[in-house]
C-alpha cells in the first residue's frame, strides 16, 4: 500500500467533530512507514481545515474537497480544480425551483492562507437551511451571502458546486427532479436510487431520449448524495460532470506515480462510493447506512468499525501489521 484516502465526517472525524488521538497517531504511523495519506471530503477546503488545522499534518499532503471538485495541499496550494459552467449553474437553479429554499451555491474563493471570504457561499433563502443544518449555518455565517434571485450571483466567476439540503424524503424528491433532465447523472446512488434512475431513463428512452450510457457521457452535472438516517438529513451535491472523490483521487495518484491497486480507501457514505470503487482496497465504516452496507457486501468491500470506535485507526493498524492482504 502506498496511498491511503480517508473521508472526514463519519469516518476520520468522530461524533464530537474532532479527530481522535488514536486516529491521528495511526495516520502519522502510516506516513512514517512511507505512505501518503490523503483526506477526501465533501466539505470545501476551508471548512475541512477547521478540523485538520493544528493536527501536525504535512503541508504538502493533499486535501480533496467539495467531493472532488477541488484538490489543494494542506498548505492551501491549488493542485486541481473543476468549475461548474455558469450556463449549467443557471439552468440548474431554474430546474430545482421547488427546492430553491434549500439551495447553496459554492465558489472557490480560498485565500493564500487557506481561509474563505464572504460570498464563498450564496443562498437565496436561509431559514430552511438554518433548520436543517443549524451548526453548519452558524459556523459558516461570515461567508454566506444572500442574493435574490440567486442567478444574480452567477454573472461572473463560475462556482465549484451547488448543494441541496433537507430531510431524506425531500432530497430523494429533489434528486428525482434533477434526474428528469438529461444533463444530470448520478454518482454513488443506492440500489433504490438506481431503480428510480433507470425508470426515469427508460421514460426518456421511450420518448426518443438517451440511453444510460449516453446520459453519463453527455451529462453537464453529477449528483453526489450524503445521508444521515439517524438525523433524517440528506445533502445532495451537484458537481461538474466527471467530478467525484474517485476521479480526483485517481488523478492525484497518477501524478504521484501510484497505481490504483496501491490505494486503500476508507469511507462511510454514498459520496465515498466512487473512491471506494477505484481503490485496490476498500473499507466501509460500521456506521454507514444499511443500504450502503448491502452494496459493500456485493462489491466485496471490507467492513470496519464505527467512527466512534476509531475505525480508521483500526484499519490502518491492521494494514501496517500486514492484516489487510
Amino acid at each position: 500500500m502506498r496511498l491511503i484516502a480517508v473521508d472526514m465526517d463519519g469516518t476520520l472525524v468522530g461524533p464530537n467533530g474532532l479527530v481522535s488521538e488514536r486516529n491521528l497517531a495511526a495516520i502519522k504511523a502510516a506516513e512514517q512507514a512511507g505512505m501518503t495519506v490523503v483526506v477526501a471530503t465533501g466539505r470545501r477546503h476551508p471548512y475541512a481545515m477547521r478540523v485538520l488545522r493544528g493536527l501536525g499534518l504535512r503541508e504538502e499532503d493533499a486535501l480533496i474537497s467539495s467531493n472532488g471538485a477541488v484538490t489543494r495541499t494542506i498548505g492551501a496550494k491549488l493542485l486541481d480544480r473543476t468549475l461548474l459552467p455558469l450556463e449549467t449553474a443557471r439552468w440548474l437553479c431554474g430546474h430545482v425551483q421547488e427546492f430553491r429554499n434549500a439551495l447553496v451555491v459554492t465558489f472557490d474563493k480560498v485565500t493564500d492562507d487557506g481561509e474563505d471570504v464572504r460570498g464563498a457561499l450564496v443562498v437565496e433563502h436561509l431559514a430552511e437551511l438554518n433548520t436543517s443544518i443549524t451548526k453548519w449555518v452558524a459556523a459558516n455565517k461570515p461567508y454566506i451571502e444572500c442574493v435574490v434571485p440567486i442567478e444574480d450571483a452567477l454573472e461572473g466567476e463560475a462556482p465549484i458546486s451547488m448543494l441541496l439540503c433537507g430531510t431524506i424524503e425531500r432530497m430523494r424528491r429533489a434528486e428525482a427532479r434533477l434526474l428528469e433532465h438529461p444533463g444530470v447523472s448520478a454518482v454513488g446512488v443506492s440500489p433504490l436510487r438506481k431503480d428510480e434512475v433507470r425508470r426515469l431513463e427508460n421514460i426518456g428512452l421511450a420518448r426518443g431520449g438517451i440511453t444510460p450510457q449516453e446520459r453519463a457521457a453527455g451529462a453537464e452535472a453529477a449528483l453526489h448524495r450524503t445521508e444521515y438516517p439517524e438525523r433524517d438529513l440528506s445533502m445532495v451535491d451537484i458537481l461538474p460532470a466527471g467530478c467525484s472523490k474517485g476521479s480526483a483521487l485517481l488523478r492525484l495518484a497518477e501524478k504521484r506515480g501510484v497505481k490504483a491497486e496501491e490505494i486503500l480507501a476508507i469511507g462511510d457514505n454514498w459520496n465515498d462510493v466512487s473512491m471506494l470503487e477505484v481503490a485496490g482496497h476498500a473499507v466501509l465504516m460500521g456506521n454507514a447506512p444499511e443500504d450502503l452496507k448491502a452494496l459493500a457486501g456485493d462489491r466485496g468491500w471490507r467492513m470496519g468499525r464505527r467512527h466512534y470506535e476509531d475505525g480508521v485507526a483500526e484499519v490502518i493498524e491492521r494494514m501496517l501489521g500486514g492484516g489487510l492482504g
